[in-house]
């Protein structure tokens, strides 16, 4: 699966011939959606294992995933003990049980899997080339493409409340974001389930924003100095 197949399977809602999708064509996009994002879970964990990060190629990674690694084990040990829990409710019921626990499995591989893809799709920075990017992701649902050439402003700046607005991403980590860019042109993000959105600033999160927003700064130098 490509980089821009990660986040873009639909951009529209509208077939090419201009006939807008009914209810059970949006439904089946959206089990698709739901379908191929379980699956870069999974094989998430599998790079997680094998130590290969997705999508670094020339540039530079910086990791989002350590803020959430409490919270993602509080959620594995709560699947546990919800698993031993019906264990014993279901021990006079075998097949209702074998039902159960395969869907606990399920459930914690997805865990897993979540926190996995956290480490293994970090943000990427590539400055070389004329087309210098940043790569800003979110586990295995999120990756934004900005090219560096949009970016008007970046700064360090630590937000722990986020109201929906137009045109504004959040991509919160732990309920903060660290890192604030402003762009002078839209960039197009797609929805979990495929819808397009066009975005003119995008707040998120990483462990090391100094660093970043530092190294940001410095690819952004030859592109705004004044001829």
């Amino acid at each position: 699966m490509s980089a821009a197949a990660d986040t873009v399977t639909t951009a529209s809602s509208t077939p090419a011939g201009g006939v807008p999708a009914t209810g059970a064509v949006r439904t089946l996009r959206a089990v698709r959606h739901l379908f191929a994002h379980e699956v870069r879970l999974l094989a998430s964990i599998a790079r997680w294992v094998a130590r290969r990060p997705h999508g670094i190629g020339r540039g530079r990674a910086f990791s989002h995933g350590r803020g959430q690694g409490a919270m993602m084990f509080g959620f594995g040990f709560v699947s546990v003990l919800e698993s031993v829990c019906m264990a014993v409710l279901l021990r006079n019921h075998p097949a209702v049980h074998r039902v159960v626990f395969a869907l606990d499995v399920y459930t914690l591989l997805l865990i897993v899997g979540m926190h996995a893809a956290s480490v293994t799709r970090p943000h990427v920075l590539d400055d070389t080339g004329d087309e210098a990017f940043l790569r800003v992701r979110r586990a295995a649902h999120v990756d934004v493409r900005v090219p560096l050439a949009a970016i008007s402003s970046v700064r360090r700046e630590l937000v722990t409340t986020h109201e929906k607005r137009d045109g504004r991403l959040d991509l919160a980590i732990g309920a903060q974001t660290t890192i604030t860019l402003e762009l002078s042109s839209p960039v197009r993000h797609f929805t979990f389930l495929g819808r397009p959105k066009d975005v003119t600033m995008i707040r998120f999160h990483a462990d090391e924003p100094e660093a970043l927003v530092r190294d940001i700064r410095a690819a952004l130098e030859p592109t705004q100095r004044p001829a």
